[in-house]
């Protein structure tokens, strides 16, 4: 595990290749075994492929989600907020673990939120995925994951440039 957290970079370069259908299908596993609180599971995942939508979703806020275009993936990962009053953490959860089952399979992602986002001075960046895809309003949107096969290679982080100072032991105060 500690050698896909690793390899994990954010990957905004995608080549033009399609992904498998039978990778495609690991991902979409990956989702469904995410871990939720009380086991409610309140998540659920629209995979897009018609690059004519992923465009459309390219647009969805002002700035960080362009490379969605030319992803041949994206994954909008949402959740019915009536089901949890956690569905934000089961949500961040589910993202992460389709972002390393990508690693596993070769694969690249990024992350680009939309919870707290906005679209343009009218609308959330979550209205328009809503309204895009035909979602209710109580399915919320926290993030749409681009993901294909890479086309920049990204080194890991070097050991030492972790913030070791970020961790602590015992702290009483």
């Amino acid at each position: 595990m500690i050698e896909l957290l690793r390899k994990r970079r954010s990957t905004r370069k995608f080549t033009s290749e399609k992904i498998a259908p039978e990778l495609i299908a690991t991902l979409a596993e990956a989702a469904l075994r995410a871990p939720s609180s009380r086991s409610i599971n309140p998540w659920q995942f629209v995979f897009v492929d018609d690059p004519e939508l992923l465009g459309a979703l390219s647009l969805a806020k002002q700035h960080g989600s362009e490379f969605l275009k030319n992803a041949p993936l994206g994954v909008v990962v949402c959740a019915d907020s009536t089901k949890s009053d956690v569905w934000i953490e089961d949500c961040s959860i589910a993202a992460i673990l389709i972002q390393l089952t990508a690693v596993s399979l070769g694969l690249g992602s990024c992350w680009a939120q939309m919870r707290s986002r906005q679209h343009d001075a009218e609308k959330t960046a979550e209205q328009y995925v809503q309204k895009l895809l035909g979602l209710p309003e109580q399915l919320k949107v926290e993030c749409i994951l681009g993901i294909g096969h890479p086309a920049e290679v990204k080194q890991p982080l070097p050991a030492d440039k972790l913030q070791r100072d970020k961790i602590r032991f015992n702290v009483t105060r």
